[in-house]
């Protein structure tokens, strides 16, 4: 579990505190040199990193070819990357792999927020699926537009995730509007869908006993 006091020096200001201690709880995790490499279904394994710079360099080797999520909040490593060289060693500092990654988790539960036209509870389960996968209702979240702050001043808004210590929730969740349907958002492609990414199952294990990158 993530320290209270760092989401409240480190997360982006625009998420409530509650929503981001929920996010943490669902996909985070207390170690900063976490890494975990999939080339589309398959896991790609390698080596323990050991420092911050063991953990860089199997980003920087990775990254382009195979999804490459690291740090406390899973950061999608390649959002928004050129070139490996630009990806830099604080992304496994708790506090900046915090704050990048609560941004980016904003930005993505505003996507889903802004589909179901208000911030229903099951649109928070949703946004944390399109984290995981990538993608919502067939678009690349990570790399979609912000839709900009929620409307909470609408008379007609629900309870939100971030309004359920003031407002506890009773009975079922609200319905969903008429003009949305009563589907459920199709389930996500995952991010191998990409053509960048690779289709090939790479076993590091033993050639990192012997040669670090």
């Amino acid at each position: 579990m993530v320290d209270a006091a760092l989401v409240h020096a480190c997360a982006d200001p625009a998420l409530k505190p509650a929503i981001v201690e929920r996010f943490l709880e669902k996909v985070g995790t207390n170690d900063p040199l976490a890494l975990s490499i999939r080339a589309g279904s398959r896991v790609i394994l390698v080596p323990p990193a050991k420092t911050p710079d063991e953990a860089l360099a199997l980003v920087r080797r990775f990254v382009g070819e195979a999804e490459v999520r690291v740090g406390i909040t899973r950061y999608p490593a390649g959002v928004g990357v050129k070139d490996p060289p630009e990806i830099g060693v604080d992304l496994f500092e708790p506090c900046a792999n915090l704050r990048l990654g609560s941004a980016l988790f904003g930005k993505v539960w505003r996507i889903v927020v802004n589909w179901y036209g208000a911030a229903v509870p099951e649109a928070f389960d949703d946004a944390v699926l399109a984290w995981r996968t990538g993608t919502f209702e067939g678009k690349a979240v990570f790399v979609e537009p912000d839709p900009g702050p929620l409307d909470v001043t609408s008379r007609d808004r629900k309870p939100s995730v971030g309004d359920e210590e003031e407002h506890p929730p009773s009975g079922e969740p609200p319905p969903r509007t008429e003009a949305r349907g009563d589907a459920h958002p199709t389930e996500p492609r995952p991010l191998d869908e990409d053509p960048r990414r690779a289709a090939m199952r790479i076993d590091l294990t033993g050639a990192g006993r012997t040669r670090r990158p």
